[in-house]
């Protein structure tokens, strides 16, 4: 039995961008239902990609900062750089 090769997570660049167009090509309209619920969906599945990548990003950031304080119990909210 053949393994199934599995594409790696695009970067959050990458997301971004073919997010940006997706929501271009909505926005422009002229799509018929079918098409139009297409590019809704990946436009969704790239959002959850991008958020994924802040998420850790955030929790990156996190623990730069608590090992910076050399503390080690976690950032509060309002320590976070924005």
């Amino acid at each position: 039995m053949a393994e199934e090769k599995v594409a790696p997570e695009p970067s959050y660049e990458e997301s971004r961008e073919e997010l940006n167009n997706v929501v271009r090509k909505l926005e422009s309209g002229g799509l018929t239902l079918q098409e139009s619920l297409a590019l809704w969906e990946r436009g969704e599945e790239l959002a959850r990609t991008c958020e994924r990548w802040l998420e850790g990003a955030r929790a990156r950031l996190a623990a730069a900062v608590d090992e910076r304080r050399g503390d080690g119990e976690g950032a509060s909210e309002a320590d976070a750089p924005f």
